[in-house]
């Protein structure tokens, strides 16, 4: 159970789930050693690849079973899609949008499948609800679709993406508090909190360092958030394609 505070400085607990770690069942399975000094008598060399099977059940050596987990790790690598992940405070109105544009960009260029995008809020205290419908109806006018449902972000993020963008510093800050009380009770991957950054990092037309929270501004404060949502995202795209060709592929 975690505690913060919403912009009105109410505290809101916070409930996170975690992914069950799963045992792989390929577990080398014994021959019995009789059968193996038998072997040994007749065909020395049937002997030895009787032996490699105690470590492999595919019946490869443990040098070939190496290489071919290896390549096989290779292939997986090259095609997993890339994940991204926009984090706001409450997953309604910033986060909500920079997966739409996002989305928006990618499916234009036909790499629906090349790209697994998400967002998620620092807070729960919009978790189930659908995005301000005065985010979505200026993205509209735009011919971008917002379908996200807000959700909290949680301990599994670290793992399944593999870039996470907060929308202002404050955003930042918690994302990574959060990573360091879940790092070692839920065993994330140490580094993982590189992944996190800042979504104006990526801009290119604007000078601004954050995506300001329109909630409370009037009309041009979201117009104000999609002019940046849309620079950063156009420049994230290009970046992400240009060091993982094989997204093109």
């Amino acid at each position: 159970m975690r505690t913060l505070c919403n912009s009105g400085g109410n505290l809101i607990n916070l409930r996170f789930c975690h992914c069950p770690q799963f045992r792989s069942s390929n577990a080398p399975f014994l021959i019995p050693s009789s059968r193996i000094t038998c072997l040994s008598r007749r065909n020395p060399t049937a002997a030895i690849s009787y032996k490699h099977s105690l470590f492999s059940p595919s019946g490869l050596s443990p040098i070939q079973a190496s290489m071919a987990s290896s390549t096989s790790s290779i292939g997986t690598e090259e095609t997993k899609p890339f994940s991204v992940l926009f984090v706001c405070l409450g997953n309604i109105c910033r986060s909500p949008a920079a997966e739409g544009v996002f989305r928006h960009l990618v499916n234009k260029r036909a790499l629906d499948s090349k790209f697994k995008i998400d967002s998620a809020g620092t807070i729960n205290y919009h978790e189930g609800n659908e995005a301000d419908p005065r985010m979505r109806a200026a993205s509209k006018r735009r011919g971008i679709q917002i379908t996200s449902i807000s959700r909290p972000i949680q301990p599994s993020d670290f793992r399944d993406f593999d870039l996470i963008l907060a929308m202002d510093k404050q955003n930042r800050e918690d994302i990574l508090e959060a990573f360091s009380r879940w790092k070692s009770r839920d065993a994330l991957p140490a580094d993982a909190y590189k992944k996190v950054k800042l979504m104006c990092s990526y801009c290119k037309k604007h000078d601004e360092t954050e995506v300001p929270d329109p909630y409370y501004g009037g009309p041009q404060g979201f117009e104000k958030v999609l002019d940046l949502l849309e620079d950063a995202c156009e420049s994230l795209l290009d970046e992400v394609l240009a060091e993982h060709k094989h997204l093109q592929e």
